[in-house]
């Protein structure tokens, strides 16, 4: 983008050239000094054409170029009371100051632009005998427009950076939705039947379609996993991909079953609710042991989003929870429903012969 604005400067700059060459040879009766004017003119154009060089060229666009390019163009403006006289009206250069005040501007953003303009407006002021209407305005043009400018320029750059990145991030989940594809039409259905045939034929063939189904449970979790990553929209990231990445990791088999599209939520929601889904695997773990099955429903809807950890051990006595919390073992209350009801949702557990279920519903609002 900065390429893009020195281009376009480069036409200013012509503009500007042409512009005071013209003027000052319509002028060249008020110079005491017509060699010297016609100099300073002639080397003035010639900085033009090197400039315009000098800038085409990222690596040579040093902060020693753009302090050069301001003090020529102070030197030209300081030289022109002796050049002219000291009642002159305009400075040699004229608009032509332009070109080394955008420059600044374009490089160093609105603090640039501000600083150049102020020293281009002292040059400009002290100089003169009186000022009058015309210079006033051109001053205070010259004061407003440079930081202006420098601010829509590093406006123009943040926004060509947030649309490369917005870029990048479409095709990237565009390639992961192709993968995502070839890989679930392929492997991911290959896995699945196999799965299948080996637990009905029992035997050897069952071990082999465990493992099949652990496989497919972990390739499905690392494609999930690709949509993890922070969005460009404040942060928010996908829960499901979270909850099948953490359940993959967990010592306890566990199986979950989310949404087939992306649940985007805050990133302190995400971590919260990962967090209390950990702590029901953990008490699966501790309390019905390392063989258990653990099944996580995640199920979204446009207010909320529920979760559901269900296992298949003997249940949870009448009264446990209770009595462990009066007894001061507040795992239950503070690792599982305090997180939830600190993020303004409810966890509610069921407990029987056929296991324990929790049902966390963590509104989205």
């Amino acid at each position: 983008m900065e390429d893009r604005l020195h281009s376009a400067l480069a036409i200013v700059r012509v503009v500007v050239t042409v512009n005071m060459v013209g003027l000052n040879a319509y002028r060249r009766d008020n110079f005491e000094h017509p060699t010297a004017g016609l100099a300073i003119v002639v080397a003035l154009a010639l900085w033009t054409v090197l400039a315009i060089w000098l800038y085409q060229d990222r690596a040579r666009r040093t902060p020693l170029l753009l302090v050069a390019d301001l003090a020529i163009t102070l030197a030209a403006m300081a030289a022109t009371p002796w050049v002219k006289s000291e009642g002159f009206n305009a400075t040699i250069p004229g608009f032509w100051v332009m070109g080394a005040l955008l420059a600044w501007a374009i490089h160093w953003h609105w603090r640039g632009g501000l600083a150049a303009a102020a020293a281009i407006a002292l040059f400009d002021v002290v100089p003169r005998t009186e000022l009058d209407q015309g210079n006033y305005g051109n001053v205070f043009l010259v004061l407003i427009g440079g930081p202006i400018v420098g601010y829509l320029c590093e406006s123009l750059q943040r926004m060509a950076r947030e649309r490369d990145a917005a870029e990048h991030a479409a095709a990237a989940a565009e390639e992961r939705t192709r993968l995502a594809r070839a890989v679930h039409d392929g492997v991911l259905q290959v896995l699945a039947m196999t799965q299948r045939r080996g637990a009905a034929a029992g035997g050897e063939w069952a071990e082999l379609g465990r493992l099949a189904g652990e496989q497919e449970r972990s390739l499905r979790s690392l494609i999930r996993q690709q949509d993890t990553v922070p969005t460009a929209a404040g942060g928010r990231v996908d829960l499901a991909g979270a909850l099948e990445a953490m359940a993959t990791a967990h010592p306890v088999r566990v199986e979950v079953a989310t949404p087939g599209t992306a649940v985007l939520v805050d990133a302190h929601v995400a971590t919260e609710t990962v967090a209390a889904v950990r702590a029901c695997l953990d008490n699966v773990l501790a309390h019905v042991g390392p063989g258990a099955t653990a099944w996580v429903l995640a199920q979204a809807a446009p207010d909320a989003v529920t979760v559901s950890v269900r296992d298949d051990g003997p249940g949870i006595a009448p009264g446990r929870l209770e009595q462990a919390q009066e007894e001061g073992r507040l795992g239950v209350v503070s690792s599982i429903r305090g997180r939830v009801e600190e993020l303004g949702g409810t966890a509610r557990v069921e407990s029987g012969s056929w296991g324990t279920e929790w049902e966390l519903v963590v509104p989205l609002a």
